[in-house]
């Protein structure tokens, strides 16, 4: 004989058993996504970024976490091309990676997302001739002055975003993809927000959201 409590499910109607396995698997979604996020973090082991190439390429790299990725690549042993619109930041920071990290090869290439996106590709185009570039990191973008609805965003304004954020990602991407399809080797890393994943209709930041989505 069956025990009581078996005995008990096995005599509801299919579609009730259904419906609470629904019920359990949407319960237990949270707690692995929360466990692959564990793992994935702190658990699995790191890979050697040096398998993709020598090079990396960092845009936005003279400030917060563009800055970051270009010192975790020199710590990893990659050789930088940093990709920003001020020289002298990218100088700065050039110099700086330099000290702690003496082996490291630097490239710089101004290009203002903002401003003539073809010119600075060009020259972009010029430093990666010939480089054996294993990782690019899109980080560049820029967002509101300050929170506004849809309908408050000057054009000028959400045009520079979308030029930025979407047309600097897709032709920098464009510009090295070849390269890396032809050695068979590479990584892609376009950095994302927030305001795309924990806040997808943010209405206060609805065209900055849809660009880092």
């Amino acid at each position: 004989m069956l025990p009581a409590g078996i005995h008990h499910i096995t005599s509801e109607p299919s579609w009730l058993l259904l419906l609470s396995f629904t019920g359990f698997l949407t319960i237990l979604r949270p707690f692995i996504s929360i466990l692959k996020w564990v793992f994935t973090t702190f658990l699995r082991p790191s890979k050697n970024l040096k398998n993709y190439g020598s090079w990396a390429i960092v845009t936005g790299s003279t400030d917060g976490i563009g800055k970051a990725f270009a010192y975790q690549l020199a710590c990893k042993g990659l050789n930088l091309i940093l990709v920003s619109r001020n020289s002298n930041k990218l100088k700065t920071v050039s110099k700086d990676i330099e000290a702690d990290f003496p082996h490291t090869q630097i490239k710089i290439v101004e290009l203002d997302f903002s401003g003539n996106i073809t010119a600075g590709v060009q020259l972009l185009e010029e430093a990666i001739k010939g480089v054996d570039i294993g990782v690019l990191i899109n980080n560049v973008g820029i967002t509101y002055p300050d929170a506004r609805f849809f309908h408050e965003v000057d054009e000028k304004v959400w045009m520079n975003i979308v030029q930025v954020n979407l047309e600097g990602t897709t032709r920098v991407t464009k510009a090295v993809l070849p390269g890396m399809i032809e050695r068979k080797r590479g990584a892609i890393v376009n950095i994302g927000s927030g305001a795309a994943i924990v806040m997808p209709s943010h209405p206060l930041f609805t065209i900055y959201a849809a660009t880092k989505a």
